[in-house]
């Protein structure tokens, strides 16, 4: 709550989702982006491509929330238990251990069924945005993005506080 009022959203829509206006959501979003509701959020990013970490990171710092990295499964795996994150921003393409069995191994386990993961990949097949949605994605962004939609869309994943 800020200012008086409170934002919130019942249900998540992104731009490939039927029937989605455009403007009203991201009018929502882009309040929420601009520290109304959420600069209380931590991030985990999972991304091993330094350049790419670093314009995430950057994107997600300057709205406000706190973000930890990791460049491998291994790493962010033993961040998640330390760092208690309110979103995973994670690429499928690690060394070590992919990012779908990141995703499967959070899934699976009870402290972390329900934190949201956003998956960020240069794989872009409807077949493999299908498998990393069924894997237990709660979005899908490909590379090359955006970084005010990738922004949006991590902020719409935010649980209320």
């Amino acid at each position: 709550m800020a200012h008086g009022r409170c934002l919130t959203m019942n249900y998540r829509r992104h731009s490939c989702d039927p029937g989605f206006s455009g403007r009203a959501e991201v009018a929502v979003v882009e309040e929420k982006a601009n520290g109304v509701v959420a600069p209380w959020a931590r991030v985990l990013l999972v991304e091993d491509e330094a350049d790419i970490r670093e314009l995430i990171r950057y994107s997600l710092a300057q709205a406000g929330l706190e973000v930890e990295e990791a460049s491998d499964g291994a790493e962010a795996l033993e961040k998640l238990r330390a760092f208690a994150p309110d979103l995973i921003v994670l690429d499928l393409m690690l060394p070590g251990m992919p990012g779908l069995e990141i995703c499967r191994r959070l899934r699976s386990r009870a402290d972390t069924a329900r934190l949201p993961i956003m998956v960020v990949s240069a794989r872009s097949n409807p077949s493999e945005k299908a498998l990393g949605l069924a894997m237990g994605a709660d979005d899908y962004v490909t590379k090359p993005f955006s970084p005010r939609d990738l922004l949006m869309r991590a902020i719409a994943l935010l649980p209320q506080r």
